[in-house]
């Protein structure tokens, strides 16, 4: 039998084991129902790192300072699916409601910092590139900072070369594909330069403190489709960093089956023609 056809079967025991140990370093949940999900990936980490079963394989994951194989299991086990202009609804409220209200109450001369986050592979942060370019009447007014993260390396690694199949584009008009994108052939296109260069790609784990920390002072977050993998306690933990990284008065956008109320009472409802969103008070 070939290393490849080796299979590891993980006990009950095992599974909760590593659940706790993942759910205190990420804040990630799996319930029972993501057994074999989970199962599956760890088996491919333990033939990866040449592990003699789990127990090995979580001795090296436990005691590797580096973090580098914690990261490597991240990466597989992050879910990442998106495309561009996904809930654009959000990206209309940003520039006819959010933006308005913003530069109402800033100087000029003072940046608007807008953050993607979880980032992925850079869909979501390049469409509001986009959108910015494209719909904001302001945009040669105000210096914009736009920051996108995500616990996942290889996205971002991905989303900084910002190459992308037909599917990833296909809700986008084929004049903004034509306009910022570059056909590579073979139903592969990359998004040009100068706006590759117009966003500070980082890596984040939301629910560590220490992470969080680093990210302050943003007018705008979007963080779409995140708390749905966390348990209570972790959602409020997130809820928490979300708000401190918001400036008074900042704004941030969830997905469309996320409510911000049901976890806390920090942010004010802010309900606005094309979009509901959540409000630090000023």
């Amino acid at each position: 039998m070939t290393d490849s056809e080796q299979h590891y079967s993980i006990t009950l025991e095992e599974y909760l084991k590593f659940r706790e140990f993942y759910y205190r370093k990420t804040g990630n949940f799996f319930d029972d129902s993501k057994r074999y999900f989970v199962d599956k990936r760890l088996h491919e980490r333990i033939l990866a790192t040449e592990s003699a079963g789990f127990r090995d394989y979580f001795v090296l994951l436990r005691f590797d300072a580096a973090g580098k194989e914690l990261q490597s299991l991240i990466n597989l086990m992050t879910v990442n699916e998106t495309y561009f202009y996904r809930e654009d609804y959000q990206f209309k409220c940003m520039i006819n409601s959010i933006l308005p209200d913003l530069i109402r109450r800033r100087e000029r001369d003072e940046a608007l910092r807008i953050w993607s986050v979880p980032c992925s592979t850079g869909e979501e942060a390049y469409s509001i590139a986009i959108y910015l370019l494209e719909y904001w009447k302001d945009i040669d007014r105000y210096e914009v900072e736009l920051s996108a993260s995500d616990i996942d390396t290889k996205v971002l690694a991905e989303a900084l070369e910002g190459e992308y199949r037909q599917r990833a584009i296909a809700q986008m008009p084929a004049t903004i594909v034509n306009k910022y994108f570059i056909a590579m052939g073979g139903g592969r296109y990359i998004i040009k330069k100068e706006l590759r260069e117009a966003i500070s790609f980082s890596t984040v784990n939301v629910a560590n403190l220490i992470d969080m920390k680093h990210h302050r002072d943003y007018d705008l977050i979007f963080c779409r489709n995140l708390l749905i993998y966390f348990d209570d306690t972790s959602r409020r933990q997130v809820a928490d960093g979300l708000y401190d990284a918001l400036r008074p008065g900042g704004y941030i956008c969830l997905g469309h089956s996320e409510s911000m109320s049901r976890i806390t009472s920090l942010f004010k409802v802010k309900k606005f023609a094309d979009a509901i969103v959540y409000q630090k008070p000023i």
